[in-house]
């Protein structure tokens, strides 16, 4: 079995992921010792037929993994603006007026609710992109200069805002409407009963360190509500990311 909780994943963190961990498998009576770091693969174990727990974003979610996985239920990380189970994107920049027309949109990913499909909803329309591979990548090129905007995921936001110090120094330019926040996923045929009472146990003892107040009933409909976005490539240029 896999168990995988990689979309936080900040050193800062494993130690209270770990605990989380602990308690959530103590209290469903099985699984790995260990959660697996380090994954090369998000993919593979998202789609793997030994998936226990794992947590996806809502985009992957609708446009490629509702169909192979069942959905457990939806972490509230109580963020402002948000209801419970809701995240959205905070749009960040140097300046309180960038240049939308001509300037660089960073983007993690192109299968990303809060670095892709949120802002295009939201109606930024960029000329050039760059996809960097993770939120705090983005924000770091936004802070170097290489890129002139990018939109951050609300809890890594706020994760930035605790853990370092250069992130302090970037302008909120908006934020994007709220939607569903990362699901907690496992595999079909499991017991997904039983994974939501050892999650809302762990997140009662554990959870406080990971600003997780409980988990949400989210259905499958409630992302895929959600329209897909366009290939970033698609509709603007992408461009590579200078060197730090």
């Amino acid at each position: 079995m896999i168990a995988q909780l990689g979309m936080y994943d900040w050193p800062q963190l494993r130690p209270a992921h770990d605990q989380f961990w602990a308690a959530l498998r103590l209290h469903l009576g099985y699984g790995p010792e260990n959660l697996t770091w380090d994954a090369s693969d998000y993919w593979a174990i998202w789609q793997s037929p030994d998936l226990l727990l794992s947590q996806t974003c809502g985009l992957p979610f609708r446009a490629k993994l509702h169909h192979q996985v069942d959905l457990i239920g939806t972490p509230d990380y109580g963020l402002d603006g948000c209801q419970s189970g809701e995240y959205n994107s905070v749009i960040i920049a140097q300046t309180k007026q960038p240049d939308l027309l001509n300037g660089v949109l960073a983007i993690n990913d192109e299968l990303s609710q809060s670095g892709w499909a949120a802002p295009w909803a939201h109606g930024l329309r960029p000329n050039r992109i760059c996809v960097t591979g993770g939120h705090a990548a983005s924000a770091k090129a936004v802070a170097m200069g290489h890129a002139t905007l990018a939109a951050i995921d609300a809890q890594t936001w706020t994760l930035l805002m605790r853990y370092t110090d250069w992130a302090r120094d970037l302008q909120v330019v908006e934020r994007t409407d709220p939607t569903p926040a990362l699901p907690y996923i496992t595999a079909k045929s499991r017991d997904v009963a039983a994974l939501q009472l050892a999650i809302r146990h762990a997140a009662q003892i554990h959870g406080s360190a990971l600003d997780i107040r409980g988990i949400v009933h989210m259905t499958a409909d409630d992302y895929l509500a959600l329209p897909l976005p366009p290939a970033p490539k698609d509709v603007a240029e992408i461009v590579g990311v200078a060197a730090d």
